[in-house]
C-alpha cells in the first residue's frame, strides 16, 4: 500500500470516528492506558466500536487519558490491529477474549516502544547526538508500514527516521507483527524487533550511500542525454527509419 494511500484510509477512519462521536447512539469506545514507556512515556489505546463499521477498531493517543476524558479525532493514530470478537457465544466469553486481545496489543506497544529505547544510542553516534524524540501523529518521511505508536526516533541532520511499524491484521490472531522502519526519503527499509540495532543502522546507512551512488549515475546519464540531443537539434536531425 503506498503512503497516498494509507493516507486516504487514515482520513477515512477518521471520518468514521468523527461521526460516531456525534452520534454515539449504536456505539461503545474502551480505553486502555500504557504507562512507563521508555520512549513513548503513555499512551492510550481506544478500541472503537459501532454497529455500521463492522470492526472495533483500534487507536493509540499520546498520554494517559483518564476515563470519560474526550479525545478528539486529529489526536488519534488509526492502528490496523482490531479486536475481534466474533467467536464469544456470551458476554464473558466476550469478556475473556476482549482482555487476551487488549493484553496482546499491550505487549506489542511496551516491546516495541522497548526496542525503540533501544536503538535511540546507536542512532545517536551515528548522527553524532543529533536526534530527536518527535511524539506526534504526523511524520514529514513516509513509512513503508502502519505506524504502531505516535512516536520516532528523527536525525534532521541525516534525514533518517526511526519508527516503530506493524502489520494489519486482527489481535485475535494474536500479537501482531512489528518491526523497526528506518526511512530517509524515498527509501526505506524494516528490520525485525529482535535484530541488532547497530548491525542494521550500518546496513542502512551503506543502502544509502549506494542508493546516492545510483542516483548520480542516473543524474549523470540523464545529462548527458539531453547534452546529446542538443547537439542534435543544432544540425539536421537525422530522420527517424520507416518500416
Amino acid at each position: 500500500m503506498s503512503e497516498r494511500e494509507r493516507i486516504g484510509d487514515d482520513d477515512a477512519a477518521e471520518e468514521l470516528l468523527r461521526r460516531a462521536l456525534l452520534d454515539a447512539s449504536d456505539a461503545a469506545a474502551v480505553s486502555l492506558a500504557v504507562d512507563g514507556l521508555p520512549v513513548s512515556e503513555a499512551v492510550t489505546v481506544v478500541f472503537h466500536g459501532r454497529r455500521d463499521l463492522g470492526t472495533i477498531q483500534t487507536y493509540v493517543a499520546r498520554g494517559h487519558r483518564g476515563a470519560g476524558e474526550t479525545i478528539a479525532a486529529r489526536e488519534l493514530l488509526r492502528v490496523p490491529c482490531d479486536l475481534d470478537l466474533g467467536d464469544a457465544s456470551d458476554r464473558d466469553e466476550a469478556a475473556q477474549l476482549y482482555a487476551e486481545q487488549a493484553a496482546s496489543l499491550r505487549e506489542a506497544l511496551v516491546g516495541a516502544d522497548t526496542v525503540l529505547g533501544v536503538w535511540r544510542e546507536p542512532l545517536e553516534a551515528l548522527a553524532e547526538g543529533d536526534v530527536a524524540v518527535v511524539r506526534s501523529l504526523q511524520l514529514r518521511t513516509p513509512l513503508p508500514a502502519h505506524r504502531l505508536l505516535p512516536v520516532a526516533l528523527v536525525a534532521p541532520e541525516r534525514r533518517l527516521v526511526v519508527a516503530p511499524v506493524c502489520g494489519a491484521r486482527t489481535l485475535a490472531a494474536g500479537k501482531p507483527p512489528l518491526g523497526i522502519a528506518c526511512a530517509q526519503q524515498d527509501l526505506a527499509r524494516i528490520y525485525p524487533l529482535p535484530d541488532d540495532p547497530e548491525r542494521c543502522l550500518a546496513e542502512f546507512e551503506e543502502l544509502v550511500a549506494e542508493h546516492a551512488h545510483e542516483l548520480a549515475q542516473q543524474l549523470e546519464r540523464q545529462e548527458a542525454s539531453v547534452e546529446r540531443f542538443l547537439e542534435l537539434s543544432g544540425d539536421e536531425p537525422p530522420s527517424p527509419p520507416l518500416h
